[in-house]
Protein backbone atom coordinates (compact mmCIF):
# COMPACT_ATOMS: atom_id res chain seq x y z
CA UNK A 1 0.00 0.00 0.00
CA UNK A 2 2.79 2.77 0.96
CA UNK A 3 4.32 1.98 -2.74
CA UNK A 4 1.12 2.20 -4.39
CA UNK A 5 -0.13 5.43 -2.43
CA UNK A 6 3.12 7.47 -0.78
CA UNK A 7 3.80 9.83 -3.79
CA UNK A 8 0.08 10.80 -4.00
CA UNK A 9 -0.49 10.85 -0.42
CA UNK A 10 2.90 13.59 -0.38
CA UNK A 11 2.24 15.35 -3.40
CA UNK A 12 -1.29 16.06 -1.99
CA UNK A 13 -0.14 17.16 1.53
CA UNK A 14 2.94 19.41 -0.22
CA UNK A 15 0.06 21.21 -2.48
CA UNK A 16 -1.42 21.93 0.58
CA UNK A 17 0.61 22.69 3.56
CA UNK A 18 4.45 22.46 1.69
CA UNK A 19 7.34 19.56 1.25
CA UNK A 20 8.33 19.78 4.56
CA UNK A 21 5.16 19.40 6.09
CA UNK A 22 4.04 17.09 3.75
CA UNK A 23 7.43 14.60 4.41
CA UNK A 24 5.81 14.42 8.64
CA UNK A 25 2.04 14.16 6.86
CA UNK A 26 3.11 11.18 4.60
CA UNK A 27 4.59 9.19 7.15
CA UNK A 28 2.24 9.70 9.93
CA UNK A 29 -1.09 9.11 7.47
CA UNK A 30 0.59 5.79 7.00
CA UNK A 31 1.48 5.32 10.63
CA UNK A 32 -2.49 5.87 11.43
CA UNK A 33 -3.42 4.07 8.53
CA UNK A 34 -1.12 1.00 10.13
CA UNK A 35 -3.06 1.15 13.67
CA UNK A 36 -6.41 1.34 12.05
CA UNK A 37 -6.05 -1.07 9.24
CA UNK A 38 -8.82 -3.03 10.76
CA UNK A 39 -11.24 0.08 9.83
CA UNK A 40 -10.46 -0.58 5.92
CA UNK A 41 -13.02 -1.58 4.20
CA UNK A 42 -11.29 -3.98 2.21
CA UNK A 43 -14.14 -4.52 -0.33
CA UNK A 44 -12.99 -0.81 -1.84
CA UNK A 45 -10.60 -1.05 -4.58
CA UNK A 46 -8.83 1.61 -3.94
CA UNK A 47 -7.32 2.76 -0.31
CA UNK A 48 -6.49 6.68 -1.94
CA UNK A 49 -9.40 8.03 -0.91
CA UNK A 50 -9.07 6.33 2.87
CA UNK A 51 -5.51 7.87 2.96
CA UNK A 52 -6.30 10.84 1.42
CA UNK A 53 -9.19 11.48 3.98
CA UNK A 54 -6.52 10.49 6.81
CA UNK A 55 -3.69 12.85 5.60
CA UNK A 56 -6.69 15.35 5.47
CA UNK A 57 -7.15 15.19 9.40
CA UNK A 58 -3.79 15.29 9.93
CA UNK A 59 -3.35 18.61 7.83
CA UNK A 60 -6.47 20.23 9.66
CA UNK A 61 -4.24 19.24 12.73
CA UNK A 62 -0.97 20.76 12.02
CA UNK A 63 -2.67 23.69 10.81
CA UNK A 64 -4.63 24.29 14.03
CA UNK A 65 -1.30 23.91 15.76
CA UNK A 66 0.34 26.29 13.42
CA UNK A 67 -2.35 29.11 14.00
CA UNK A 68 -1.93 28.66 17.35
CA UNK A 69 2.35 28.96 17.68
CA UNK A 70 1.84 31.76 15.00
CA UNK A 71 -0.51 33.37 17.55
CA UNK A 72 1.28 33.37 20.07
CA UNK A 73 4.77 34.00 18.30
CA UNK A 74 2.98 37.26 17.15
CA UNK A 75 1.85 37.88 20.56
CA UNK A 76 5.26 37.52 21.72
CA UNK A 77 6.80 40.33 19.48
CA UNK A 78 4.51 41.67 16.71
CA UNK A 79 7.29 44.75 16.20
CA UNK A 80 10.13 42.29 15.57
CA UNK A 81 7.91 40.23 13.42
CA UNK A 82 7.08 43.13 11.08
CA UNK A 83 10.74 44.92 11.04
CA UNK A 84 12.10 41.77 10.30
CA UNK A 85 10.67 41.53 6.79
CA UNK A 86 10.62 45.03 5.78
CA UNK A 87 9.89 43.72 1.79
CA UNK A 88 6.47 42.66 2.46
CA UNK A 89 5.13 45.81 3.47
CA UNK A 90 5.82 47.02 -0.01
CA UNK A 91 3.36 44.26 -1.37
CA UNK A 92 3.57 42.34 -4.72
CA UNK A 93 2.60 44.48 -7.97
CA UNK A 94 2.80 41.32 -10.10
CA UNK A 95 -0.63 40.93 -11.32
CA UNK A 96 -0.14 37.01 -11.25
CA UNK A 97 0.97 37.23 -7.67
CA UNK A 98 -1.97 38.90 -6.48
CA UNK A 99 -4.21 36.99 -8.30
CA UNK A 100 -3.03 34.01 -6.56
CA UNK A 101 -2.76 35.82 -3.10
CA UNK A 102 -6.43 36.58 -3.96
CA UNK A 103 -7.28 33.09 -4.40
CA UNK A 104 -5.44 31.47 -1.82
CA UNK A 105 -7.01 34.33 0.45
CA UNK A 106 -10.45 32.80 -1.19
CA UNK A 107 -9.46 29.32 -0.72
CA UNK A 108 -8.17 29.89 3.52
CA UNK A 109 -11.84 31.47 3.75
CA UNK A 110 -13.68 28.40 2.57
CA UNK A 111 -15.60 26.43 5.17
CA UNK A 112 -13.21 23.35 6.17
CA UNK A 113 -16.05 20.96 4.50
CA UNK A 114 -15.55 22.85 1.50
CA UNK A 115 -12.08 23.16 1.11
CA UNK A 116 -11.05 20.02 2.25
CA UNK A 117 -14.15 18.41 -0.70
CA UNK A 118 -12.02 21.35 -3.06
CA UNK A 119 -8.31 20.29 -2.37
CA UNK A 120 -8.96 16.63 -2.56
CA UNK A 121 -10.55 16.64 -5.95
CA UNK A 122 -8.26 19.27 -7.52
CA UNK A 123 -5.17 17.94 -6.07
CA UNK A 124 -6.08 14.65 -4.73
CA UNK A 125 -6.92 13.77 -8.02
CA UNK A 126 -9.92 12.24 -6.79
CA UNK A 127 -13.61 11.83 -8.38
CA UNK A 128 -16.53 12.96 -6.39
CA UNK A 129 -17.08 9.07 -5.08
CA UNK A 130 -13.68 9.22 -3.58
CA UNK A 131 -14.17 12.62 -1.89
CA UNK A 132 -16.98 11.18 -0.55
CA UNK A 133 -15.05 8.13 0.98
CA UNK A 134 -12.07 9.81 2.23
CA UNK A 135 -14.39 12.73 3.87
CA UNK A 136 -17.22 9.74 5.21
CA UNK A 137 -19.98 11.66 3.50
CA UNK A 138 -22.29 10.99 1.11
CA UNK A 139 -21.93 12.25 -2.85
CA UNK A 140 -24.82 14.70 -2.49
CA UNK A 141 -22.43 16.62 0.02
CA UNK A 142 -19.79 16.42 -2.01
CA UNK A 143 -21.39 17.89 -4.87
CA UNK A 144 -22.81 20.61 -2.42
CA UNK A 145 -19.52 21.48 -1.37
CA UNK A 146 -17.46 21.65 -4.39
CA UNK A 147 -20.34 23.87 -5.56
CA UNK A 148 -20.09 26.51 -3.15
CA UNK A 149 -16.80 26.61 -2.95
CA UNK A 150 -16.25 27.18 -6.79
CA UNK A 151 -19.24 30.02 -6.51
CA UNK A 152 -16.79 31.46 -3.69
CA UNK A 153 -13.68 31.29 -5.45
CA UNK A 154 -15.23 32.25 -8.43
CA UNK A 155 -16.55 35.76 -7.35
CA UNK A 156 -13.54 36.18 -5.65
CA UNK A 157 -11.57 35.95 -8.61
CA UNK A 158 -14.20 38.24 -10.76
CA UNK A 159 -14.19 40.86 -7.58
CA UNK A 160 -10.33 41.24 -8.01
CA UNK A 161 -10.57 41.23 -11.98
CA UNK A 162 -12.52 43.97 -11.24
CA UNK A 163 -10.77 46.21 -9.19
CA UNK A 164 -7.61 45.94 -11.77
CA UNK A 165 -9.99 46.52 -14.69
CA UNK A 166 -11.01 49.69 -12.82
CA UNK A 167 -6.98 50.13 -11.76
CA UNK A 168 -5.60 50.06 -15.78
CA UNK A 169 -8.04 52.03 -17.08
CA UNK A 170 -6.94 54.95 -14.14
CA UNK A 171 -3.54 54.37 -15.62
CA UNK A 172 -3.96 54.31 -19.26
CA UNK A 173 -6.53 57.61 -18.27
CA UNK A 174 -3.32 58.90 -16.40
CA UNK A 175 -0.56 58.25 -18.78
CA UNK A 176 -2.20 58.70 -21.81
CA UNK A 177 -5.40 61.45 -21.44
CA UNK A 178 -7.83 60.46 -24.05
CA UNK A 179 -6.40 57.34 -25.44
CA UNK A 180 -8.99 54.15 -25.50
Amino acid sequence: MYDRHARTVHRYAARRAGVQVADDVMAETFLVAFEKRGAFDTDQVDARPWLLGIATTLLRKHARLEAKAWRALVAADAATILAADPMAALGDTLDAAAAVRRIAGAVRRLRDGDRDALLLYAWGDLDYEGVAGALGIPIGTVRSRLNRARTKLRAAFDAGDARHEEVDRGRVDAVAPGAR
